[in-house]
């Protein structure tokens, strides 16, 4: 097990806005009024330990890995705290992107033209969709998907983007097994860093395996990987700011 003081500055970066702040002035600029009310609702403070940190997990399906040309075609989310996972509380959409799905996707998650036809555009389900992130930590497990998806996907329909704070397991993962595997002592004693993908990272604490590419399962997840993750590695006292980006 990684030291526990030592890992709650893994992540710590120079860049990372102060997010209540940013937040108070991101509302003043929000020309939407979902957005204005996303915004309103602010952020905690830094300083927050993670034993009091609301959380929501975050996962999207999409058409492609590309957010300037593909399209979120379905959106899981579950909240969650340090103590419990809320699952009354969770939710999926399936969105309609307006365009025929590619093969190689479907295979992927499963989701169908059939599917997508009678679904709702992403506009339609914003609100409830920011509803339920708002005030909240988005928790993510490689976080340029869901970042840099919402964000084209409402530059493209709201000529505004999204800004939001995550905490990425996927980061979090691959910083622990660098710090324990990484190195040349470690490379010349043939060990290395393990993979950090969702399912492989779960495995490390024990957790069940579930089936990939849902997004409500993936969000699920998710949320039990970083409690997980804070349980091995983090003091419950660690600020969120030691983890957010």
């Amino acid at each position: 097990m990684l030291n526990k003081k030592r890992a709650t500055r893994l992540l710590a970066t120079h860049n990372t806005p102060d997010w209540p702040t940013f937040f108070a002035m991101l509302a003043d600029q929000a020309k939407d009024r979902r957005l204005q009310n996303y915004y309103s609702a602010g952020m905690v403070r830094g300083d927050t330990p993670l034993k009091e940190v609301p959380f929501v997990a975050l996962d999207f399906e999409t058409t492609g890995l590309d957010p300037k040309k593909d399209e979120i075609i379905s959106i899981g989310l579950v909240p969650f705290d340090m103590h419990r996972i809320r699952c009354r509380g969770s939710a999926q959409w399936v969105v309609n992107p307006n365009r025929p799905l590619e093969e190689e996707s479907v295979v992927i998650h499963g989701i169908t033209d059939s599917d997508v036809s009678s679904a709702p555009e992403l506009l339609r389900v914003l609100e409830e969709v920011l509803s339920a992130l708002a005030g909240k930590i988005v928790v993510v497990h490689f976080r340029q998907i869901e970042r840099e998806f919402m964000n084209s996907a409402l530059k493209a329909r709201l000529n505004e983007g999204i800004q939001f704070p995550v905490v990425d397991t996927l980061a979090i993962e691959s910083a622990v097994q660098h710090r324990e595997f990484g190195g040349l002592w470690n490379k010349l004693k043939g060990k290395k860093p393990g993979s950090v993908r969702l399912g492989r990272a779960r495995q490390r604490y024990g957790l069940p395996v579930y089936p990939p590419h849902q997004a409500l399962t993936d969000a699920l997840a998710t949320a039990e990987l970083l409690q997980a993750q804070i349980a091995y590695h983090f003091d419950p006292e660690t600020p969120i700011s030691d983890l957010w980006l």
